[in-house]
Protein backbone atom coordinates (compact mmCIF):
# COMPACT_ATOMS: atom_id res chain seq x y z
CA UNK A 1 0.00 0.00 0.00
CA UNK A 2 1.09 3.34 -1.16
CA UNK A 3 0.70 6.72 1.32
CA UNK A 4 0.22 9.99 -0.01
CA UNK A 5 0.46 13.63 1.61
CA UNK A 6 -2.81 16.14 1.06
CA UNK A 7 -1.42 19.49 1.50
CA UNK A 8 -4.27 20.91 1.63
CA UNK A 9 -5.45 19.25 4.65
CA UNK A 10 -2.58 18.13 6.08
CA UNK A 11 -3.80 14.50 6.37
CA UNK A 12 -1.73 11.43 5.18
CA UNK A 13 -3.88 9.51 2.91
CA UNK A 14 -3.83 6.06 1.69
CA UNK A 15 -4.43 4.23 -1.93
CA UNK A 16 -8.18 3.53 -0.44
CA UNK A 17 -8.86 7.34 0.15
CA UNK A 18 -6.04 9.49 -1.61
CA UNK A 19 -7.44 12.64 -3.21
CA UNK A 20 -7.28 13.00 -7.46
CA UNK A 21 -5.66 16.37 -7.72
CA UNK A 22 -2.64 18.40 -7.53
CA UNK A 23 -2.85 18.32 -3.94
CA UNK A 24 -1.05 15.01 -2.94
CA UNK A 25 2.41 14.72 -2.84
CA UNK A 26 3.62 11.00 -3.07
CA UNK A 27 3.40 8.06 -3.18
CA UNK A 28 5.53 6.89 0.05
CA UNK A 29 6.53 3.67 1.19
CA UNK A 30 5.41 4.52 5.00
CA UNK A 31 2.71 6.55 6.93
CA UNK A 32 5.82 8.38 8.84
CA UNK A 33 7.67 9.03 5.09
CA UNK A 34 4.26 10.72 3.68
CA UNK A 35 3.83 12.66 7.20
CA UNK A 36 7.26 14.32 6.45
CA UNK A 37 6.91 14.88 3.12
CA UNK A 38 6.80 18.82 3.06
CA UNK A 39 10.17 18.31 5.24
CA UNK A 40 11.58 16.05 2.78
CA UNK A 41 10.11 18.60 -0.41
CA UNK A 42 11.91 21.67 1.60
CA UNK A 43 15.09 19.91 1.63
CA UNK A 44 15.51 18.58 -1.91
CA UNK A 45 14.11 21.83 -3.12
CA UNK A 46 16.99 23.91 -1.12
CA UNK A 47 19.63 21.10 -2.40
CA UNK A 48 18.69 21.39 -5.98
CA UNK A 49 18.71 25.20 -5.47
CA UNK A 50 22.39 24.74 -4.02
CA UNK A 51 23.18 22.37 -7.29
CA UNK A 52 22.10 24.93 -9.45
CA UNK A 53 24.40 27.74 -8.47
CA UNK A 54 26.99 26.12 -8.30
CA UNK A 55 26.70 25.11 -11.66
CA UNK A 56 25.90 28.46 -13.25
CA UNK A 57 28.80 29.99 -11.16
CA UNK A 58 30.63 26.85 -13.00
CA UNK A 59 29.35 27.27 -16.17
CA UNK A 60 29.69 30.99 -16.38
CA UNK A 61 33.53 30.64 -17.23
CA UNK A 62 34.11 33.89 -15.24
CA UNK A 63 32.22 36.29 -18.17
CA UNK A 64 28.99 37.99 -18.45
CA UNK A 65 26.05 36.36 -20.43
CA UNK A 66 26.22 37.40 -24.01
CA UNK A 67 29.75 38.03 -23.59
CA UNK A 68 31.24 37.38 -27.41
Amino acid sequence: MSFWYNVDTGQVETDDNRSRGEQVLGPYATEAEAQAALETAHKKTEQWDSQDRDWNERGTGGSGAGDD
